[in-house]
Formats: C-alpha cells, structure tokens, sequence
C-alpha cells in the first residue's frame, strides 16, 4: 500500500482484552494497522522486499514506516475486532504458547550449534547480540540476564511457562536469528539442522507451528 514517515501516522496501545498487554496500533487516514515486523535502520532493503511480498504476493494491505531508528511493517485491522478479542493472526495478533515453545527450540538450537561448531568466543557474541535484538524491541520477559539465560537454556517443552510473546515477536525474533546465524555461520545452510530441533515437539503442535510459519513473513528462508 504505502511506505509512510512517522509524521505521517499516529501511534498508539490498546489493552488487551484478557491479558495484562498493550497492543500496538497505527492509524493513518482513518484505517487501523496492527505491527508485523521489524527491521532495524540497516535493513531498508530487507523491509521492502517484505513489504512488497506482502502486498503484491500476498494480497496483504500493508504498509511500511520508515524511521530514523528502523522500519516496520503493519497489517490493517479493523479496531473492533482489535477491541474484542485482541487478536488477528494475519497482522501479528495472538499466538499459541506451541509457537512460542517451537520459535525458542529454535533459538536454543541456534545457540548449541554456535557453540559446539564455533567455540565460546562465537556462543558468548550471539549471547549479547540477541540480548540486544530483545531490549531493543521490548520482547515480555527479557529484562535480565537471568531470564535471557533460562530462554537460551531451558528447555520449553518441560512444563515452564512460555512467555508472552504476540506475533511480531516471533516474527522479529525468526528475522533476527536468521540474520545472527548467517552471519556467524557464513551461509543459511543451518537452518535445515535448527529445524530438527522441532521433532521434539508433539506431532499436532509441530504441524500447527508449521503452518503458522508457512504464512508467515520470514517463514520461506526457514523452510
């Protein structure tokens, strides 16, 4: 649709109908936009070629913010429905807590094949470097070392409790991990060893994680 300023637009919450979060919305020219991805201000060109696979591929109505600091990328919704029931899966509403578990098997096996192929010195980098994709972006849950340690760690498959994280999370969280692992392996080839991390998964929950990760905008470099 358009790729807009941030004078242009007006940025706001809501609160979640059932949950203690806020939903952040875009209004331009009396439409409603609800946050997709993210892109930091060194990937303009990343965040258009999602852009553009969005609304000419996909027939998405989207639109793209530039900012000094980063672009990102917001779905239209109808702040009814926002109101109602917080969530619309087709611009980063809800998610299930299986998508969340298979989004950190994910991380976690980013993070293990670092260290056993790379050494500490590479294991200890992506540490801090995906510490600060998660305060950059205020991912729930991520605000000590602690609690990046036990997301990095512990497996999520154990009964702990996942944390909150709506779709633009994962969806940043998928983008960002993408981007580490090519950079610290030099190539994308690691992602068909990272995705038989989810075999661990129950069957359902894999095939409706995989699903979720077919419509999603960074899905094709992982599958």
């Amino acid at each position: 649709m358009f790729i807009l300023k941030r004078q242009d637009v007006e940025i706001s919450t809501i609160q979640h109908p059932s949950k203690d979060q806020q939903i952040p919305i875009l209004k331009y020219q009396g439409q409603t936009f609800r946050l997709i991805s993210v892109f930091g201000a060194a990937q303009e060109e990343d965040a258009k070629i999602l852009w553009r696979d969005l609304t000419d591929n996909r027939g998405k109505a989207c639109v793209l913010l530039e900012e000094p600091d980063r672009y990102s990328i917001w779905g239209k919704v109808r702040l009814d429905q926002l109101e109602s029931d917080g969530a619309d899966h087709s611009a980063g509403g809800e998610t299930s807590p299986s998508s969340v578990q298979a989004c950190l098997l994910l991380l976690q096996a980013v993070y293990i094949d670092i260290e056993d192929l790379l050494g500490t010195r590479h294991v200890g980098l992506f540490q801090k470097e995906i510490t600060a994709v998660f305060q950059q972006w205020r991912f729930p849950q991520t605000d000590s070392p602690d609690a990046i340690n036990h997301l990095l760690t512990v497996n999520p498959l154990t009964g702990v409790q996942v944390p909150p994280w709506q779709e633009h999370h994962l969806n940043t969280l998928l983008q960002e991990l993408f981007r580490l692992g090519k950079e610290h392996f030099g190539n994308a080839n690691f992602t068909e060893r990272v995705m038989d991390a989810l075999q661990d998964m129950p069957a359902n929950d894999r095939t409706q994680f995989l699903a979720w990760l077919s419509h999603s905008p960074i899905g094709k470099v992982w599958q």
